[in-house]
């Protein structure tokens, strides 16, 4: 029997993220992001879901996303991680579930958790560049598989909308403000505001 859809409240943004079972990893190469990131934009045309940040890690990925209609994020994610579990297994000659259960999805109800959630997506490829030193920065704005160069960049893509986070920053420079807000917090991307709805280890 198929698992029923959990709920989401429409017009809520959610801290939505998964890893692979037992942690293992769940992108082995450049073709293994870009399968995903295509089905993002697939399955976002296709259940209409709104997404402002994501981060697509070698074992896990994070998305901060909403839906507008009943049951979009569940149908969203459903399609999206099962058409990727089923490219990886083929591709590779896996068996098995590619993922560590269901995904875990966190309500972001205050606009606060909104702007600190997204700075802690975007830093999550820190833990990948542990010797990087002053580098560090670069490596993680240059990062290929987060949304965080497109906040630098200041245009929206088929993937995310960057005006609901930026409207939070100065009017005359937004994304030097965001980068400004994000770089601060680049040593640890801890942050208690956002504590209960960060990943669990």
């Amino acid at each position: 029997m198929a698992t029923p859809a959990r709920s989401f409240q429409d017009e809520y943004y959610y801290h939505i993220y998964n890893r692979g079972n037992r942690k293992q990893v769940i992108f082995i190469n450049n073709k293994d992001y870009e399968r995903f990131l295509d089905k993002i934009i697939e399955y976002k045309k296709k259940y209409a879901v709104h997404i402002l940040a994501y981060c697509l890690m070698p074992n896990h990925f994070h998305f901060l996303i909403k839906q507008s209609f009943p049951n979009a994020l569940s149908k969203f994610m459903s399609d999206l991680c099962n058409s990727y579990s089923r490219y990886l297994n083929v591709k590779y000659e896996l068996v098995g579930s590619l993922f560590q259960g269901r995904f875990k999805a966190k309500l972001i109800d205050k606009d606060e958790y909104l702007i600190h959630l997204s700075r802690y997506i975007h830093l999550n490829p820190i833990e990948l560049f542990p010797f990087a030193g002053e580098e560090l920065w670069e490596r993680i704005s240059l990062y290929k598989w987060s949304s965080l160069n497109t906040y630098l960049v200041g245009k929206n893509n088929d993937i995310i909308d960057i005006d609901p986070i930026l409207k939070y920053f100065s009017s005359k420079n937004p994304n030097a403000d965001y980068k400004e807000f994000v770089e601060s917090n680049i040593q640890v991307n801890t942050d208690p505001i956002i504590e209960n709805l960060v990943f669990d280890e």
